[in-house]
Order: structure tokens, then sequence, then C-alpha cells
């Protein structure tokens, strides 16, 4: 059996809290998914929120992969080799779940700052998709569309390079000496630190990126509308910074060393960023 050992070789009180919180987070990102799927698409019929919820549905899948890469592949009774080639295929899959969520929320942000405006593509447009800037820059349909198509492709895109780049490019350095595994990585090197090439460009430059550039968006739509719509907006963006925070503390809590401090903030931090960003979706429901 995989698991024949029942002795746990790496799996301490800690982990076993944080996998914990981050099931609790995995079942909280499925009801989600389906009131959103549910109450909102399925009356409404709109696009805005088959995205949201498919937002869910993908983190979901990206953490439960994350889980089994952080806590149960390596109690695994396997050899070096097939362990290695393991933990890459599920970190593979997750960072590519992770990755087709960002395609998720970036799908919102096409229709919030380029709404539908013809009958062709929507019947019916709601006050959200009334309150954008777009109109000033008189955007044609089709200029809409591509810029929708745009952001909706570029984190498809690294979603599928994550998935499909060669292992040197992303494998923790740590695995070749572990596992004594003959690859050369191809790494980033500033002064005497070196990192692989492909996990610096995801973990370092994008996702950086996208947590200042997903919450500016909210609060620069926020500073453009008003009323019940103004303070969704604000919230969404107070939630996906809280989000970014959450995911952004634990490597940096883990590499000052204070394990035991990110194994509950930084779970804790995502699971408060979700009840706010429900919240900021409910808003005008619960006036």
């Amino acid at each position: 059996m995989i698991f024949a050992d029942k002795s746990f070789k790496y799996f301490s009180m800690f982990d076993a809290i944080e996998s914990g919180l981050y099931f609790m987070i995995i079942g909280y990102y499925f009801l989600l998914f389906a009131y959103f799927l549910i109450m909102r698409f399925r009356i409404s019929k709109k696009l805005y929120w088959l995205f949201f919820s498919l937002l869910f549905i993908f983190l979901a899948a990206g953490r439960v992969f994350f889980i089994g890469y952080y806590f149960f592949i390596p109690e695994a009774s396997l050899s070096d080799a097939e362990m290695a080639a393991t933990l890459m295929v599920f970190y593979r899959l997750a960072t590519f779940c992770t990755w087709m969520g960002v395609a998720c929320i970036m799908g919102v942000l096409g229709i919030l700052l380029f709404p539908p405006d013809t009958k062709l593509e929507k019947i019916k447009t709601d006050e959200k998709e009334k309150a954008t800037t777009t109109k000033k820059f008189n955007l044609t349909p089709n200029t809409k569309i591509t810029m929708r198509i745009i952001l909706l492709a570029i984190p498809i895109v690294v979603g599928i390079l994550a998935l499909s780049l060669p292992d040197a490019l992303f494998m923790d350095p740590a695995f070749v000496s572990e596992y004594d595994l003959d690859i050369d990585l191809i790494t980033v090197n500033i002064g005497s630190w070196s990192y692989p090439a492909g996990r610096f460009v995801l973990n370092l430059v994008l996702l950086p990126l996208l947590v200042f550039l997903i919450p500016l968006i909210f609060f620069y739509l926020a500073w453009k509308t008003f009323g019940v719509l103004r303070k969704s907006y604000f919230l969404n963006a107070i939630g996906f910074v809280i989000y970014g925070a959450g995911r952004i503390s634990q490597g940096l809590l883990e590499a000052i060393g204070a394990t035991h401090t990110s194994a509950i903030l930084s779970p804790l931090l995502i699971l408060g960023s979700l009840l706010i960003i429900v919240i900021a979706n409910n808003y005008e429901q619960l006036k």
C-alpha cells in the first residue's frame, strides 16, 4: 500500500491544524461554487456569475492538489525518483488550477471593465455592468470582446505553460539533493541567491502583480460608481487584498522560520477574505 507505514515522518500537529483549516476552505469553496452557479447564474444567465462560480471550483481543485503536495505525498512509500515525479505532478496540477481560477477572475473583470452592450452579446444589462467607465472611451463592441478575450487568455496561457514546461524550471531545489536527482535546474541568479526560473516568474513576479492589480481594479470601479454598487466593489477589493495577503504570508512567514504562525495565520486570512467577498457580492440583499 502507498501508506504502508502508519507512523508519519513529517506530518506534525501544526501540519494537522493547517491541513484541517485548508480542508475547511475547500468546503467553503464548494459551497460558494454551488451558490453562485445555482442561485445566481442559473437565474440570471449572466456570464459574470458563471465566471465567479467557476473561480471557486478551480481554487478548490488547486488547493486539493497543494494539500497533497505539502502534506500527504511526502508520507507515501515511494522511491526517490517516484516521489519527486509525483510531487511535481501535484505541483503542476495545483498551479494550473490556480491559474484557471485567475482566468475566471479576469473574466469577471473583463465584463466589468468592458461590459457587453449589444443584443447579440446580452439582451438585458444589469446595474453592475452599466456602472463602468468604458462609455467615455466609445469602445466598439468588437473592441470590448477583444479586450475581454485578452484578459481571459493571458492566465490560461500561463497555466498551460506551468503544466507543460520542463521540471528544471519549476522543481524545488531541495528535491535535487533530498532525492538525489540528476537534473540541472534553470535558475534566476541574483548574487549568491538562486531560484528556479519558472517559480521565480510565477511566485515573485506574476503573483505579486495580480495581488496588486485585481484589488486596484475593484478600487477603481468603486471610485467610479456610487451607492450600494460602490460598497460592493470596495468590499470585493478588500476581500482580494486579504486573500492575496494570505497567499503571500505563507511563503514569507516560512522564509523567516515562523512556520507555526504561517500554519494558522495564512488559512485564517483566506477564510476571512472569502467571507468578505461573499458579503460584497450579496451586499444589495443585505440592505
